[in-house]
């Protein structure tokens, strides 16, 4: 149940967007300690958004998790999500946010029903 939502303001190529997908996925499960068959990856590109006053390259993420977040785990997500971005879509580091929430059971809901 790990969800990473990524938004970011450039257009995405479907090609470089299933690479970011795998990229992401296989980071998220790893780094968090959950299989990948739980993890969700949202992708929107060519959001609107501006960071700095400018609208060049940026990134927004948010990490949600049931468990298996910290300030070391949140370190390592923070930083391998960065690098997946600035290799597939060459945003730099410094323009790109990503929040984490750890939530309870109730608070998160599948098949119909919350875990």
């Amino acid at each position: 149940m790990p969800t990473l939502n990524l938004f970011t303001n450039i257009p995405i190529d479907p090609v470089i967007a299933s690479d970011i997908l795998k990229d992401a996925t296989k980071a998220v499960a790893k780094i968090i300690g959950k299989p990948e068959s739980y993890v969700m990856i949202v992708l929107n590109g060519g959001v609107p958004i501006a960071f700095a006053g400018t609208e060049e390259p940026a990134a927004y993420g948010e990490v949600i998790s049931i468990g298996g977040l910290n300030p070391t785990v949140n370190g390592k997500l923070s930083s391998t999500i960065a690098d997946i971005l600035q290799t597939k879509l060459s945003i730099d580091s410094s323009r790109f946010y990503i929040k984490f929430y750890d939530v309870e059971r109730s608070f998160f809901g599948f098949n119909g029903s919350t875990f």
